[in-house]
């Protein structure tokens, strides 16, 4: 059983590459919309915080190889900038449904 969480641990940031490549192929499609009656500022954020994850998926795959080494601090504070990019996003968000 050890084995499997070890193996699913070892793949999961590759599909998760995959995933994202998906997401941000779609993001890509609303961004180049010809009707602009969308307030696009949140999903810009939202995009940026899409990016930032996918520069943590892809250290954590070259750290992973042995191609790099990372501080253990690296990743917490990736992980502040999404969360706080999310959290801009949704007040953005709240403060154009109030107008």
């Amino acid at each position: 059983m050890a084995a499997l969480g070890y193996c699913l641990g070892r793949v999961a940031p590759f599909y998760n590459l995959v995933l994202v490549a998906i997401v941000i192929v779609l993001f890509l499609k609303l961004f180049t919309l010809k009707n602009k009656h969308i307030f696009l500022k949140p999903w810009r954020v939202l995009f940026f915080g899409v990016m930032v994850y996918v520069a943590e998926e892809i250290i954590t795959v070259l750290e992973g190889a042995n191609l790099i080494a990372v501080s253990k601090l690296l990743f917490p504070l990736l992980e502040m900038i999404i969360i706080s990019l999310f959290i801009y996003m949704l007040l953005l968000q709240k403060e154009h449904v109030k107008k």
